[in-house]
């Protein structure tokens, strides 16, 4: 049985302060330890420090980044490496979103040397993939998400793999309020898990989550996580509200 996961994207969103308001905001029970749902957030890197120290007592709710270099170190200004992350207690790193790969220019082999990276130094990578509209309306979304899968995840092995979570994004439905139908997910994550028993193994890939990460939020969350692969959400706007983020962890223990 996978472990759902509600992780938080919060972008180019909640400063220092910010972050610190919303764990004093966060129901006592979306933090604690609840079998069979994981929680976490992914704050901008300044307010990481901020998030830690905040994060109550004994809380479960874990915490991440949203990006991270591939080098150890060095002349790379204004980069972040996994060993920082690492230094700080970062369980996850967000890698390949949607829109790294629009503004910034990251393609699949920068993806794929991050990965490893993130992997070495025992961090989980949420590795990203998905459309744009054009390719969805062009009939190509499986062929892309099937080259971003095999790209960003080139040279790893079954059991690299079993440390992964993959996050599916519909673009279109990022930030427009769109959403993707449970069904329109389930066959995408479904094809994906596919895949990624055509690249690796059956057995590997069935203990792999895969997010949604198209606009969930606490109206749709529940018909989504009915869905035999859908095993959580990457969420955006929605992980920015305390009282949104605990009805999603809320929602999701009613899964279980």
């Amino acid at each position: 049985m996978r472990t759902i996961l509600i992780a938080g994207n919060w972008k180019m969103n909640m400063g220092p302060k910010e972050t610190a308001d919303f764990f004093g905001q966060l129901d006592d029970d979306a933090q604690k330890n609840i079998e069979g749902v994981d929680a976490a957030v992914c704050p901008p890197f300044v307010s990481l420090s901020a998030a830690f120290s905040a994060r109550k007592s004994g809380s479960a709710v874990k915490i991440g980044a949203q990006n991270v270099h591939f080098e150890d170190n060095g002349a790379f200004t204004g980069e972040i490496s996994t060993a920082m992350l690492k230094e700080l207690g970062c369980d996850f790193v967000i890698l390949g979103h949607s829109e790294r790969r629009e503004y910034f220019g990251e393609d699949d082999a920068v993806v794929n040397k991050k990965v490893k990276k993130a992997l070495a130094e025992g961090i989980t990578p949420i590795v990203c993939v998905g459309e744009v509209l054009q390719e969805r309306k062009e009939d190509r979304h499986f062929d892309v998400v099937k080259g971003q899968t095999a790209g960003s995840l080139d040279g790893l092995t079954a059991d690299d793999l079993t440390k992964i979570v993959i996050a599916y994004e519909p673009v279109w439905a990022i930030g427009t309020g769109e959403t993707a139908t449970p069904e329109q997910a389930q066959e995408m994550h479904a094809f994906i898990r596919e895949q990624l028993s055509q690249l690796f193994s059956e057995e590997a890939a069935a203990t792999v989550r895969i997010l949604y990460g198209g606009s969930m939020k606490p109206g749709n969350a529940d018909e989504l996580l009915r869905q035999p692969d859908v095993d959580g959400g990457l969420i955006g706007g929605a992980s920015l509200k305390p009282a949104d983020f605990s009805q999603l962890v809320d929602i999701a223990a009613g899964q279980k």
